[in-house]
């Protein structure tokens, strides 16, 4: 189950987005203008062994002596969600979405490790769709740093027509590979990763915030890519990744790979139409 504590900060990310409620001390989020960064720092956290576990079999890496090279994001995502909770972060969390994810893992991490993160996040910057946030998480165990990640974030909006629009990334590569997802996949990655927001639940809660039925996680989908190249990733690596399309749950992707292991591209596309999901590259340090 997940953690109470998690439950209620996104109970409290959630609440600026309600009409009304928005405007209530303690709930109402300061002004955007003039907004420079923030930064929260969680406590140092001894690896659950049977927590990865559980984590590993919903995002279909093996069994092995280090955690998924994703795993660490857990901790990354925690802290994302106190500083949108926080009033003084001017965005509601509810509309904030992710679309691109870049981390460095420098080493495996053991599963008896303890490790310490903290996340800041800069100054907006402009985008053609609205406002981009960047999330910079460092993960440390005891004095050394052993995995980084930016997540960016989109706040839709007045854009910039002329900005930047994102990572630069490879062509796609053709999906041969297929995955039939369940429709309570995101449910189940929620239980492990303590991210409920409701479009990945049910289809009803999906449809409140506009989506047909749920969709999968984002990095459930980097995860799962990156699951099915485990062994064929180096011990210090980049994997940068750009979130193009929900997938809808229950669905079929899929996976596209090309290249070798100093660098592999990757995709998730849909069967049915070739558009693209999800778009990545890792790349060997």
């Amino acid at each position: 189950m997940p953690d109470v504590s998690a439950v209620v900060t996104l109970a409290r990310a959630a609440l600026p987005a309600v009409p009304v409620l928005n405007r209530v001390p303690g709930v109402r989020k300061a002004p955007a203008a003039g907004f420079e960064g923030m930064a929260r720092t969680g406590p140092v956290t001894r690896i659950d062994p049977a927590h990865v576990a559980a984590y590993a079999e919903v995002c279909g890496f093996p069994r092995r002596d280090a955690v998924p090279v994703t795993y660490p994001h857990l901790l990354a995502f925690g802290l994302h969600m106190e500083i949108m909770a926080s009033t003084e972060f001017p965005w509601p969390a509810i509309g904030t979405v992710h679309v691109e994810n870049t981390l460095t893992s420098h080493r495996p991490i053991g599963l008896e490790e303890e490790l310490g993160a903290t996340t800041s996040v800069r100054s907006p910057r402009p985008h053609p769709k609205g406002t981009l946030l960047d999330f910079v998480t460092t993960v440390s165990s005891g004095d050394e740093v052993v995995w980084e990640a930016t997540s960016t974030y989109l706040r839709r909006g007045r854009g910039t027509e002329d900005a930047p629009r994102g990572l630069d990334l490879p062509v796609v590569p053709e999906g041969r590979a297929t995955w039939d997802l369940p429709g309570d996949l995101g449910r189940r990655y929620g239980a492990v990763s303590g991210d409920l927001n409701p479009i990945h639940l049910y289809p009803v809660t999906a449809r409140a915030l506009g989506f047909p039925r749920q969709i999968a996680h984002g990095m459930w989908s980097k995860a799962r890519c990156l699951a099915a190249i485990e062994n064929r990733l180096p011990d210090a690596v980049r994997v940068e990744v750009s979130f193009r399309k929900p997938i809808l749950l229950p669905g079929r992707v899929a996976f596209g790979l090309e290249g070798d292991r100093s660098s592999w591209a990757f995709s998730l596309s849909s069967p049915r139409d070739a558009s693209t999901h999800l778009v990545g590259r890792t790349t060997a340090l």
